[in-house]
């Protein structure tokens, strides 16, 4: 699974002309399936972006999560991310986990993200979406959770947050 995580002030998807899912200061992640790619890797990549640090402490230093700073979460699907781009001018999507196994991948980060986190919101899997963000900083980071490390490491539940 591909997470392309953003820290943004504020971040919204549209589609329609109609706001589907919003947040301010918090993280915006474009979430991707691969093949191959199954919960576990899923149950994985969103404690990931939970813990991951990319906030600035009392001192500046990128030591906080989202869940030090109790932010935003806004997760959008995008397929592209696993596009192959190595050879030619035009992406392979080979790369890519087959339709079906992607929506039921991202459901099921929605679900395990409303249970572990108060804040989250959604873009719409197969939509035609408008995504809008205030990418703050800039700070952006690509996370990577392969079939093969998933599998190996037990994630278990991410369950609830725990209060700090």
């Amino acid at each position: 699974m591909i997470g392309l995580l953003q820290r943004v002030s504020q971040a919204k998807v549209v589609v329609a002309d109609q706001t589907i899912g919003e947040i301010g200061v918090g993280l915006l992640v474009l979430i991707c399936a691969e093949r191959g790619d199954s919960r576990a890797c899923a149950q994985r990549l969103l404690e990931k972006i939970l813990s991951y640090r990319v906030f600035g402490d009392a001192n500046g230093k990128m030591n906080c999560s989202l869940r030090d700073i109790r932010g935003g979460l806004l997760l959008v699907p995008q397929f592209t991310l696993a596009a192959d781009t190595q050879s030619g001018t035009r992406p392979s999507f080979t790369p890519a986990a087959p339709a079906q196994l992607a929506r039921e991948l991202f459901e099921y980060v929605a679900v395990q993200a409303k249970l572990a986190w108060p804040q989250v919101a959604f873009g719409q899997f197969g939509a035609d979406m408008q995504v809008h963000l205030v990418n703050n900083g800039p700070v952006t980071f690509w996370l990577h959770v392969p079939a093969a490390t998933a599998a190996q490491v037990n994630p278990g539940q991410v369950g609830p947050a725990q209060p700090n």
